[in-house]
């Protein structure tokens, strides 16, 4: 099936196709199915005409192409080109003919996958990637200041159109793990609702490599044990917005005499129809009743759209274990605005990818989907520049980055 004119991503079919397989299967190709190689296979092994890895990889590339359901996978598949799906697996019934999956095989195996373990392979292929090209650049970056720390983003999306039928009714719920830089999806596991996602948070990391990183995440998950498990087991740094969810922690941070700390950072931009002034205030602190805090910040956003003069402002606040040593004030204005793409990167799902209208709602198809769109939108970021949000539209921000408060 052909990709929709008016998608971002149809130029990367052609590149595809036109590819010579055995360049294809020299590049990424291999390395990729090797991880997928790795999913257990639901199907009973007597009748498997098509290996799970072919499933998955076609998959993988109708999604690429523009696919949103099992039906538009079938599609692209039967009309893929011999040496495409040659290069992805498919089994050699002729001299030259390669038979693909219908789309009753596509359905049923799909619904009956592991999601876990497909969120699994594909966040470790991602971050495989990742390592390989710091290696890469290892020697340029000897010359260049140290990077800073990397950071990770907590978050959950619902699946609003997908409801399955023999479920309790409830949309499915998907809590991820997301590279800010490069927007790579490291994880995802499937809870039974946003309350859920605060059981679902150390099953979400406890796989992944986190040492030396800065876990960012919303109100809900602001515990004293998430908190914990980021620094002691995981060797981590966490930053935290702290809400009405924690009332004491909260009150303990307005009672701060902040309207005698300095400004520490100011940032200013215009895009989106409205105008955004952030100001942001830390105070370091020690025995502040949160585990290992080392900061706590005070940030005031003052907005107001173009058509009107009228301001709106918010104040948050939020509670990290980095010291000022390594993270000055500018940093933690990066690290809070960081987080937010992941809400991009939903929204990126939703309107290209047209996620919450998906059809798609037997057993683990929908996470499974999901999955899918995590992956080709890993690869399409890591293959060239990506911007979120867009700067065309906006003013870049300015930040002042004084002593320490």
């Amino acid at each position: 099936m052909p990709a929709d004119p008016s998608s971002p991503i149809p130029a990367a079919l052609t590149h595809l196709t036109q590819t010579d397989p055995r360049e294809l299967q020299d590049a990424e190709a291999p390395h990729l199915l090797a991880y997928l190689a790795a999913i257990p296979d639901p199907r009973a092994r007597s009748g498997r005409r098509h290996p799970l890895v072919t499933i998955l990889a076609l998959a993988a590339a109708a999604v690429l192409a523009g696919a949103r359901s099992f039906a538009a996978i079938a599609e692209w598949a039967a009309d893929a080109p011999r040496p495409v799906r040659a290069a992805l697996g498919a089994r050699r019934d002729g001299p030259d003919h390669w038979a693909v999956p219908a789309e009753t095989t596509i359905r049923r195996t799909l619904a009956r996958l592991d999601a876990d373990a497909l969120a699994a392979a594909v966040g470790a292929w991602l971050a495989d990637r990742q390592r390989h090209d710091r290696g890469d650049s290892a020697a340029r970056a000897r010359r260049r200041p140290p990077q800073r720390q990397r950071a990770v983003a907590v978050d959950g999306k619902t699946l609003r159109g997908a409801h399955p039928p023999d479920g309790d009714g409830r949309p499915v719920h998907l809590l991820a793990a997301m590279d800010h830089a490069t927007r790579a999806v490291l994880g995802q596991h499937q809870v039974g609702g946003a309350p859920e996602e605060v059981p679902g948070f150390r099953p979400l990391l406890d796989g992944l490599d986190l040492a030396a990183v800065v876990v960012t995440a919303d109100a809900l998950h602001t515990h004293a044990d998430a908190a914990e498990f980021l620094v002691t087991g995981k060797q981590a740094h966490y930053l935290l917005v702290v809400k009405a969810n924690q009332p004491t922690l909260l009150a303990r941070l307005k009672r701060l005499p902040w309207q005698r700390v300095p400004v520490a950072d100011r940032t200013r931009d215009r895009g989106h129809g409205r105008i955004e002034h952030r100001t942001l205030k830390v105070v370091t602190v020690r025995h502040f009743g949160f585990p290992h805090a080392a900061q706590v910040l005070q940030v005031t956003r003052k907005t107001r759209t173009l058509r009107t003069r009228r301001w709106r402002t918010v104040t948050i606040y939020a509670i990290t274990s980095l010291p000022f040593a390594q993270a000055r004030p500018a940093r933690l204005a990066d690290l809070l605005r960081g987080h937010w793409a992941i809400e991009a990167l939903h929204q990126l799902r939703d309107v290209t990818f047209a996620e919450d209208a998906s059809q798609v709602r037997s057993g683990a198809g929908p996470s499974v989907m999901a999955c899918l769109r995590n992956l080709v939108i890993g690869v399409l970021c890591r293959a060239g520049p990506v911007t979120w949000p867009p700067r065309s539209a906006a003013t870049p921000a300015t930040h002042a980055d004084p002593s320490p408060p």
